[in-house]
């Protein structure tokens, strides 16, 4: 075991699947000598050579392009998008092209081995273009894996079960808890299973869900619910595609409600889904409305950035009015 920031565990990650896996390959703007905007990719050049960690042009649709083909063609790229901000420019090639490879085909060609990671999120004071939340988008369509961890051990796992995975994996990396989130890991290698989510805390008033940095900000907010004597089911959901419906659906079985919170925009956001499948299987057993806790319909805001996001007073407030209804 080795104490190691989240960007540390990514580093180690991608460094153990290159040294197994010789036709895992990592790209992306400023990835190669230079480490990438945030150091992820660090050193890895100068171990494996130009050939397998390499610098793109600026050109985000070209880079999932080239992934695209790379994969089909059996290599496991692994392709760094700068910003998820940046990664609208890239849209079709994920949706169209890397999320219907093997469905087009007829199951006779597949791109797999294609893992796009993607620092999100806000809490830097980055601004426009640089604290968006975008899994949402991702989650509608249907051959893809969108994959969020929220700690370092969790980070390293998830990204070489991605690495790992038959199918293309969305990993998208909460940059906001690159250097803040600290944590004992193993230094071997070991895959955490995708699709699953982690009860992180079990209790029995609340279900409280939430999933990448998000997760820091419910566990503070559970802090709270409990000296006011609430006891609160903390789970992190870690994969948004295919989402873990058995867990919340048992969870909220027994606690009876449920209180979701993302940093993406409430309308559209992925806890709409969530509320809507659980209300299905639930809805006998609801105490208390379902409770979604996100950030403002509004462009992320710089200036007022504190303000758009959904923080633990705004959290603990909702679990308080979901258990007192």
């Amino acid at each position: 075991m080795a104490e190691m920031n989240l960007l540390q565990a990514i580093n180690q990650a991608l460094d153990l699947a290159m040294a197994r896996d010789k036709d895992v390959v990592c790209f992306g703007e400023d990835v190669g000598h230079f480490g990438g905007v945030f150091r992820a990719t660090s050193k890895l050049q100068e171990k494996y050579g130009t050939a397998r960690c390499f610098n793109t042009p600026l050109t985000e649709q070209g880079i999932i392009g080239f992934a695209n083909g790379m994969a089909a063609r059996g290599l496991k790229p692994v392709a760094e998008i700068q910003f998820a901000d940046y990664i609208y420019p890239a849209f079709d090639q994920i949706v169209n092209e890397t999320a219907k490879f093997r469905y087009r085909s007829g199951n006779e060609f597949n791109v797999g081995g294609l893992v796009i990671r993607t620092p999100y999120g806000g809490g830097i004071a980055g601004g426009h273009y640089h604290s968006q939340s975008p899994e949402a988008y991702f989650a509608h369509t249907a051959g893809i894996r969108v994959v969020i961890p929220r700690n370092p051990a969790q980070a390293k796992g998830l990204l070489l079960a991605a690495i790992a995975c038959p199918d293309p994996v969305l990993f998208m990396e909460p940059k906001r808890l690159y250097r803040a989130a600290v944590g004992e890991v193993d230094i071997a290698y070991y895959e955490t299973p995708l699709d699953k989510a982690e009860v992180v805390q079990s209790g029995c008033d609340v279900t409280v869900l939430a999933w990448g940095a998000q997760m820091e900000v419910a566990a503070k907010a559970v802090v709270l619910a409990e000296l006011e004597g609430v006891s609160c089911e903390l789970i992190d959901l870690r994969t948004i595609l295919p989402w873990d419906q058995d867990c919340i659906v048992d969870s909220v079985l027994k606690t009876g409600r449920l209180v979701i919170s993302h940093e993406a925009p409430l309308t559209g956001g992925f806890a709409g889904e969530i509320a809507a499948t659980i209300q299905q299987h639930c809805f006998l057993y609801l105490e208390s409305p379902i409770a979604r806790v996100c950030g403002l319909d509004t462009p992320y805001p710089l200036a007022l950035e504190k303000e758009y996001q959904a923080d633990q007073l705004k959290v603990f407030s909702a679990i308080m009015d979901t258990v007192n209804f």
